[in-house]
Order: structure tokens, then C-alpha cells, then sequence
């Protein structure tokens, strides 16, 4: 057993100060007011190890992902992809799309985040991500995917909704499936007690995505061909539903030149994003971690920023990468809030994210399951 302090406390709702949580056998045992422990970590902030709430462990961030996925040592690439979230401070991730449900066993333990896994996401013959062989088109065969993930132990079900933009003959803007196949994957989720989220750009397939009983949609970008346009109907339906966006926010600078695609899209995705939030649409940040070279792994402090940077409470945001993303991915039991009976993944920054959210790329320590893992 040890104690540990910080200046502030952000427990996954709320800012306190001089606070003290105690530590046993890997989960928190008790938070209560003090000024002195057996690490004192000083002007710092204590936080709920993050949740980044979709990521892509089997892509590499590099230029051409998909062709990496063929390359040997696949789950080596997954396992230190793994290690570079939690060395940011996110201690779980769910992984929204891999191949041969790799990412439910990599073997990491504490050396690694807690994955919540998706394995291959359900999509239309030679459709979005298709090579990851999630294949299925009718309503039948989509209820049997639906039952082998589920039998395999997968956390979540993913459903590509829509096309996407790493397959080639797909498209952001069109959808992939009907209303029926997707009311038959949510009915066949819920019903084996699994959430289930769906790869949504289009409104068309953002609407049918809430309509079918969807936990959570991904992405929410409004993307018409090359532009974005918003339907502000559709994002008051949004916030006025039990559903969660999960905004795939934050990017990295790379040398050379933008793609000509993401420098036509991204302002009008960002200005959606402005938009869902001043509706009140309920968030979480899943940064799509691995897609390409400004998608790399341990993303999500950037993603942070950007939402900011975009008008979002910082306050908001902290509840939106801990205790809302940990409703989302079903873990609020164990996850999410530090409170007496959760596991110990903590994460301490120097200084104070309200005040200056890019404190949450610094981080000072990184507990799992109250094993000091980085500092």
C-alpha cells in the first residue's frame, strides 16, 4: 500500500485540491483530503488514466498502412503501438478494427493499456476495410458476424456504416448498409449485452445509425463527395438522443505538404465538431490512432487541444477522455473516476489542464493498476 499527492485532484468529474489517494493491491482504497504521502508529486495534477475511445492498433501510422498489415510481425507492431498510448497517459483504448481478432490477446498486461477490442469491423463485401475480414451483407449473415464476435470475446461491435478513406472503391459519402441490417446488428448486439458503434460519415448514414439503436456513432464528419455540409436537424436529433459521438479529433504535424483531400475536409469537420458541441451532443474522443502519419499512436492529448482550441470547456473535455469515455466503453465500474474501488490507472501532468490543457502532454507519472509504469 502507498499513498500519492498532487496539488489537484481532477477526479473524472470535477477539480479538487490536496488530495490524497491511497493505493492497495492495484485498485484506489480511499481519496481524502491531506497534504503528505509516500509520493508527492508537488504543483501537479492527478487524473483517471485516459480512454481514447478509437484507435487501430494494427495500423502502423505510416504512409501506407494497409500494405504494413501484411508484413511480418504484425502483433509486434500491435503491442509497441500499445506501449506508446500508455506512455501518454491513456491507460485503455478501444480498438475499433484489426485483423484476426489480434488485439483481444497481445499478451501486454500491465506493460500495456487495457484493450477493449472490436476485432474485424462488419462491412459489406469488398467494402470499407474489407481486408480485415469482417465481410457480411444480408441481414442473417450479419446477425452470425455479429455472434462470432461475440463468441470470441470482443468488448464492442463495429459496423462500417458508410464507406472510408482507406479503401480503395469506397467512399466517406456513401452508405454501405440499409435501415434493416443495421437494426439487425444492433438488435443482435444488444441482445448478447454487447454496445455496439457504427463508422458513420455521410448524414444519411448517421441518421440511420441513431434510428437503428446505435450507442455510438464514429466520426460524424457531414462529408458530401468533397465538401462537408452540416445538417443541423440531424445534430439536434443527436443531442436530443441517448447516443454518444466519438469525434475523431487530433493530428499531428508532418513535413511536406497536406494531402490536397484533407485540406479541403478538415475545416468543415471542424466546424461539425463546433457545431455538435454547441448543440450539447454528448462526445468522447476516439483519434482513429494508426491511419496514417499524423494519426500516431498516444494521439489523444493533441486531440485535447484541438477541442479547445475549438471552444470545448476544458473541464469537458478531461470528463470526455475519463468518465464519459468509461460509459461508453461499458468499464464505469472500473474505469474512468478516481474514487475507492477503482482500478489504480492514474496519470499525473505538470501543471493544471484546466488552465493550459496542453499540460496533458507532459506527463510526470503513469500508473497501471498502481504499478508506476512511466515517470
Amino acid at each position: 500500500m502507498f499513498t500519492v499527492r498532487t496539488a489537484r485532484l481532477f477526479d473524472g468529474r470535477d477539480m479538487r485540491h490536496d488530495q490524497v489517494v491511497t493505493i492497495a493491491d492495484g485498485r484506489v482504497r480511499e481519496v481524502s483530503p491531506g497534504t503528505r504521502a509516500t509520493v508527492d508529486l508537488g504543483d501537479a495534477t492527478l487524473l483517471p488514466g485516459l480512454i481514447d475511445c478509437h484507435v487501430h492498433l494494427a495500423f502502423d501510422a505510416g504512409p501506407d498502412p494497409v500494405a504494413m498489415l501484411d508484413a511480418p510481425g504484425l502483433p509486434g507492431r500491435m503491442r509497441e503501438a500499445a506501449r506508446r498510448h500508455l506512455a501518454a497517459g491513456v491507460t485503455t483504448v478501444r480498438d475499433l478494427g484489426d485483423r484476426d481478432y489480434l488485439a483481444l490477446d497481445l499478451g501486454l498486461g500491465l506493460k500495456g493499456p487495457e484493450i477493449l477490442a472490436a476485432g474485424p469491423p462488419i462491412t459489406t463485401t469488398r467494402g470499407h476495410c474489407w481486408w480485415l475480414g469482417g465481410e457480411a451483407d444480408s441481414e442473417e449473415a450479419i446477425r452470425q458476424a455479429v455472434r462470432e464476435h461475440a463468441g470470441r470475446g470482443v468488448h464492442v461491435i463495429k459496423m462500417m456504416v458508410t464507406g472510408g478513406e482507406l479503401t480503395e472503391g469506397s467512399h466517406s459519402h456513401l452508405r454501405q448498409y440499409g435501415a434493416a441490417e443495421l437494426r439487425a446488428a444492433a438488435d443482435e448486439a444488444h441482445a448478447l449485452g454487447l454496445p455496439i458503434t457504427g463508422h458513420a460519415h455521410c448524414a444519411d448514414g448517421i441518421a440511420l445509425a441513431l434510428e437503428a439503436g446505435f450507442d455510438s456513432i464514429e466520426h460524424c464528419s457531414f462529408i458530401t463527395g468533397d465538401t462537408v455540409e452540416l445538417d443541423h436537424g440531424l445534430i439536434a436529433r443527436l443531442a436530443a438522443a441517448e447516443i454518444v459521438v466519438s469525434l475523431s479529433i487530433g493530428n499531428v504535424p508532418v513535413p511536406g505538404v497536406p494531402p490536397p483531400r484533407f485540406v479541403a475536409l478538415m475545416p468543415g469537420i471542424l466546424e461539425g465538431a463546433r457545431a455538435m458541441y454547441a448543440a450539447g451532443v454528448d462526445f468522447v474522443i476516439g483519434t482513429d490512432a494508426g491511419i496514417g502519419p499524423r494519426k500516431p499512436h498516444g494521439l489523444l492529448p493533441h486531440g485535447a487541444k484541438i477541442l479547445v482550441e475549438l471552444g470545448y470547456a476544458p473541464i469537458n473535455v478531461l470528463r470526455s477522455m475519463t468518465s464519459v469515455a468509461a460509459r461508453v466503453c461499458r468499464v464505469t465500474d472500473r474505469k474512468g473516476r478516481i474514487a475507492a474501488g477503482m482500478d489504480a490507472d492514474l496519470l499525473a501532468v505538470a501543471g493544471d489542464p484546466l488552465a493550459d490543457i496542453t499540460a496533458l502532454r507532459h506527463p510526470l507519472a503513469v500508473f497501471r493498476m498502481g504499478r508506476r509504469v512511466f515517470s
